[in-house]
């Protein structure tokens, strides 16, 4: 196997794996010569950051009335109170700083009349301070960014190379294998440190506003080296899902004012958020529209039989709509031939952002049940801070990615540099096991007979079924039980592609696997959790117990299934209350 030897390791090439190799590069400048890998599975400019459309949250005007402390709320009520508050106090600091230096680096936000940045309204915000780029926010914020990285010279890019497994010494963090995709063969990435940025685990559903990448790899490599992972049964599912795929339709539509209405043409958001209406968080809209499907008001989709309700943009006018929407229009030509000037949108939640992932501490380092990793960080959707507790707010996710990456690249830095850390010595075996495992275990087994894309299907049909918004025990034991029983057949799947080119079979195999643990963690999180807190909505639990439940969940790979325990919140600011809007 091939081995290559690096300073720093970045895993994701998202708004967090650029920003985090932007400032190991900036702040060393050539003066201790680090040197960065940046490896994706994906083309660069591929991942699925580009996808994020609404906007970007940041204190930008507090003489007209904004504030880090109103951010800081704003967020932790939004969160359900299971953010650590000192998270998110060093968070919304930081988000002005972010934003306002990729305007600098070339981001195009929205401006005002007189030429100042413009920001908008977005769910569970008390202030109007969503910074955006029309709605392509993630797209340009994600070039900004590749443009600024094209500037340094130190880093090497491994486009097309599948991470399969996190390689550690003890709690000490000594590299990646990887296959490279193009060849098929092995490489294995060493260095003294090392940063999973790999974003999120859609895929676990049918219905999803994620891209197929999102697989959750980064959790899976956590997971199966004895990581912790954090708060997985908190998925958050996104209200306004276009029908029947799911593809996103960003909040800004109800950030500029569109309508959520039922078969009745009832604006219904009334009976649940009367202060917020459609700016309600989003586990609170994405209730009320299934709950408006369940009770017998939704609308049938007649292609599909899927029940959906509208998102009604008509009374904004076409310029509006050009001008803050144009994205949004173009999607409703594309996808289901209407025009959103003329037509309402057939909308329904759909899964969108974990939440959970690997625990880390304040400043992004990996911690294991027995401290930290040294030399191992996570940022971004792949890690669980936590900024955004059970519920995230719209528009605190790519500034979560800018944001950690500052942080991690900035503290990276600072390790190397005071440390002096030298490469790592690589445990005796770790690698020729790894190579074992794959080549002769996964695609070189001859017997059994399951199919990796059909054991994917059921696995989407049963997290759809019976772990979404709604969840009841009866419901979530189903689910324990089938997804452990899709993990006893994963055992035995052939792959039909024995190739070492491009085998999307091989890697859609090892994405799988991962995929059925999350599944898993999920699963059993929500079924030992019992309260109903932020996206985690129990019919069988329907209220908030802060007495049992104000704490995370964290799931460690045991030898005959994932072991739970539990961390309490950190409240440094505010006590829970009641979260009403």
């Amino acid at each position: 196997m091939e081995q290559l030897d690096y300073d720093v390791i970045i895993v994701g090439s998202g708004l967090a794996g650029l920003r985090t190799a932007i400032e190991v590069l900036r702040k060393d400048g050539g003066k201790l010569g680090i040197r960065v890998a940046l490896i994706s599975k994906l083309y660069l400019m591929r991942s699925h950051s580009v996808s994020a459309e609404g906007g970007t949250s940041a204190v930008l005007y507090p003489e007209e009335g904004d504030s880090f402390e109103l951010y800081a709320w704003d967020t932790i009520k939004g969160s359900d109170f299971l953010a650590d508050q000192d998270v998110v106090w060093k968070f919304v600091h930081l988000a002005t700083q972010e934003t306002r230096l990729i305007e600098r680096w070339g981001v195009p936000w929205n401006r005002r009349d007189d030429g100042r940045i413009e920001q908008r309204w977005f769910g569970g915000l008390s202030f109007p301070r969503a910074t955006y780029a029309q709605d392509k926010t993630g797209f340009f914020e994600m070039r900004a960014l590749y443009d600024t990285l094209l500037k340094y010279d130190a880093w090497d890019r491994f486009d097309e190379h599948f991470v399969t497994s996190l390689v550690l010494d003890g709690n000490k963090f000594v590299g990646f294998n990887t296959i490279d995709l193009k060849t098929g063969n092995m490489r294995f990435f060493r260095g003294k440190a090392g940063v999973i940025a790999t974003g999120g685990n859609g895929q676990m559903y049918r219905i999803t506003s994620t891209a197929s990448s999102s697989t959750g790899d980064g959790y899976g490599i956590a997971y199966n080296a004895g990581i912790p992972l954090k708060d997985m049964e908190f998925v958050q599912f996104h209200p306004t899902g276009l029908v029947p795929k799911g593809l996103l339709i960003t909040e800004a539509a109800r950030g500029e004012g569109a309508y959520l209405k039922n078969a009745d043409g009832e604006r219904f958001m009334k009976k649940y958020a009367p202060s917020k209406m459609e700016l309600a968080p989003r586990d609170i809209v994405s209730r009320s529209i299934m709950t408006e499907i369940r009770e017998g008001r939704g609308v049938k989709d007649e292609a599909t039989g899927i029940q959906h309700v509208w998102l009604d943009m008509t009374h904004l006018g076409k310029e509006k709509i050009e001008q803050k929407l144009p994205f949004i229009r173009e999607m409703g030509f594309k996808y289901v031939g209407i025009d959103i000037v003329n037509e309402p949108m057939p909308v329904r939640p759909t899964t969108h952002y974990e939440m959970g992932g690997i625990h880390t501490d304040i400043d992004g380092k990996v911690q294991s049940l027995n401290g930290p990793i040294k030399g191992l960080w996570a940022a971004g959707e792949a890690a669980c801070v936590s900024v955004q507790g059970s519920n995230r707010l719209g528009s605190n996710g790519t500034n979560e990615c800018l944001v950690y990456g500052y942080i991690v690249g900035n503290d990276i830095y600072n390790y190397i540099s005071n440390d002096k850390p030298l490469l790592p010595e690589v445990p005796a075996g770790k690698l020729e096991h790894e190579q074992e495992r794959i080549f002769s275990g996964i695609l070189g087994r001859e017997s059994g007979g399951e199919d990796v894309y059909q054991i994917k299907d059921e696995l989407k049909d049963t997290m759809e079924k019976y772990v979404h918004v709604y969840r009841t025990a009866e419901e979530l034991e189903t689910a324990v039980k089938m997804v452990r029983g899709l993990k006893e057949r994963y055992k035995n799947i052939r792959l039909t592609d024995r190739g070492s080119t491009f085998n999307y079979n091989l890697q859609h195999a090892l994405e799988l696997g991962f995929l059925l643990d999350q599944a898993e963690l999920t699963s059993l999180g929500a079924l030992m959790r019992t309260e109903s807190r932020g996206a985690h909505a129990r019919l069988d639990y329907p209220n908030r117990d802060d007495e049992h439940w104000l704490k995370h969940t964290l799931a460690v790979k045991g030898t005959e299934g994932p072991n739970l325990s539990y961390l309490p919140v950190r409240i440094t600011m505010w006590k829970p209350v009641a979260r009403v809007y």
